[in-house]
């Protein structure tokens, strides 16, 4: 049995599969696409990569037995289709990979009783690092540093180290020189897409019929839904955008919804791309004088790092890593984050953008939509679930470590250091959102103050308690400290007023 994030030849319940012996069965089915309202096409992505892996699957030769959404006889749920698929075929056993969320590998561990015959649930091998290797390093350390870690990832693969076994260029990080905002003239990358197929047009018009009132369009699916065309894309990144990504990698710009990123996280993260291929292709190009150094270390460290904690983290931490809230946040998430106006302009870019692509880039996702939430005081498990069903890119294992660590501080700290919290000043450094919005980005208090500016004093303010204390905060708080009775008071008055006014209606 495959999975729709398992779209991957070399899939650990593959590895000796005979077209002889095997029948491959892959179920599209209802629970999966409604746990969280997901963004349509989401949904159209997976169906259609799922249908064209089937299809390859078949003309190497293999039976593939394809339950559809509107199959009749669906009975909406992954243990009932295998047991339906186990029944029809008369099989002894069945054979899965691993599963990439906590509520699938549950219900997996009850399926050997479901369908009535042996389960073999097999590693996923698809990533660096294996599960029981992660917990190994993670054994006995206070706190979790996804540098350190890197910095393992790095020694282990021989990736972006030289002969004497030292990282190239002297040092193992380069994300000082990747902050920089895009100047006003600068040459956009042409766009990749994909026109889709008939295939895919089948599945549009099936997820426009079962999910008209979802969150975010259809229009203008351009993703690639095979593993060749993923290659396409990645191979269209290295070549345009991978040399001035380091650069412009944490800027935003509106009417530029991808800059110089590479959006290859969906084709990851659904099994289309292999994480080796990819972050060798980026070093061959940087071996090769194609890109420079500090643009291919830090997207390699995106995958090679980031990518392989956070799913190190979940799995060590799950299930109760999903319940965090250090902070005590309890604020519903207002219905501007369902497109409802907003006056901040940054926040409309952000979601009109996810909106319209079902994707946004790393800093649009930590320091405007996430870093509001924070601020706000938003539920985690509301934010977490936001993500989740708004993102093409998003699975649980990678979704909530980043959302209750990164994003929220909402496990006090065990993933980052200190809550990425950021007044307007950030946004409007690493933009030009600020341009066009109906508040002032100068102001702190006042009826055009940017809200981010009281926003982030009200909430160092609110948890002082919990936060006053961090070393790396310390700066920030003696400069609050400082601070003039009278605009405190005003700042907390304005945040309350403002606070009191958000809707949670769209």
């Amino acid at each position: 049995m495959i999975l729709g994030d398992q779209l991957s030849r070399g899939i650990s319940s593959l590895s000796d599969a005979d077209p002889k012996r095997d029948i491959v069965l892959l179920a599209e089915v209802a629970d999966e696409t409604r746990y969280v309202p997901h963004h349509p096409k989401k949904i159209a992505f997976i169906f259609s990569a799922m249908r064209h892996f089937a299809a390859e699957l078949r003309a190497e030769g293999f039976k593939v037995d394809y339950v559809t959404l509107d199959d009749p006889a669906n009975t909406g749920a992954f243990g009932s289709e295998l047991a339906r698929a186990v029944a029809r075929h008369g099989a002894g056993s069945a054979v899965v990979t691993h599963p990439g969320e906590w509520r699938v590998l549950h219900a997996m561990q009850g399926w050997e009783d479901e369908a009535r015959v042996p389960v073999e649930i097999r590693a996923d091998e698809r990533f660096f690092c294996a599960l029981p290797q992660f917990r190994q390093w993670a054994e006995g350390r206070r706190q979790l540093r996804m540098e350190f870690f890197y910095r393992e990832m790095r020694r282990g693969t021989g990736i972006l180290m030289d002969a004497d076994g030292e990282p190239v260029g002297g040092r193992w990080n380069f994300d000082a020189e990747n902050r920089k905002a895009v100047p006003a003239r600068l040459d956009m990358p042409p766009a990749f897409f994909v026109s889709p197929d008939a295939v895919t047009k089948e599945v549009l018009s099936l997820v426009a019929a079962r999910f008209p009132d979802n969150f975010g369009t259809l229009e203008g699916f351009d993703y690639a839904v095979t593993a060749a065309d993923a290659r396409r894309a990645l191979a269209h990144f290295i070549d345009h955008a991978l040399p001035s990504f380091g650069d412009y990698q944490d800027a935003m710009r509106q009417g530029e919804d991808r800059l110089f990123h590479s959006v290859l996280s969906p084709y990851l993260n659904a099994g289309l791309l292999d994480p080796r291929a990819v972050c060798e292709a980026a070093e061959t190009a940087w071996r090769q004088g194609l890109a420079p150094l500090n643009a291919v270390e830090g997207f390699i460290r995106q995958i090679l790092g980031w990518r392989e904690y956070v799913r190190g983290i979940y799995w060590l931490k799950m299930p109760d890593y999903a319940h965090t809230n250090r902070l005590g946040a309890y604020r519903s998430l207002p219905g501007l984050y369902w497109g409802a106006p907003t006056g901040m302009n940054c926040l409309h870019q952000c979601v009109d953008q996810t909106r319209r692509l079902a994707h946004a880039h790393h800093i649009q996702r930590l320091m405007v939509t996430g870093n509001f939430a924070l601020l706000i005081g938003a539920r985690p498990s509301e934010v977490a679930e936001w993500y989740l069903a708004v993102y093409i890119d998003a699975y649980e294992w990678v979704e909530l470590p980043n959302v209750h660590g990164m994003v929220l501080y909402a496990d006090g700290g065990y993933l980052g250091s200190k809550p990425y919290a950021a007044s307007g000043k950030y946004i409007d450094r690493m933009s030009d959102y600020c341009r066009n919005c109906r508040y002032d980005v100068k102001q702190t208090v006042g009826p055009r103050a940017c809200p981010f500016n009281f926003l982030y004093w009200n909430f160092l303010i609110e948890n002082a308690p919990q936060l006053r204390s961090n070393q790396r905060m310390a700066m920030i708080y003696a400069s609050m400290e400082r601070m003039d009775e009278v605009k405190r008071a005003a700042i907390q008055d304005q945040a309350a007023r403002f606070l009191g006014e958000l809707t949670t209606e769209y």
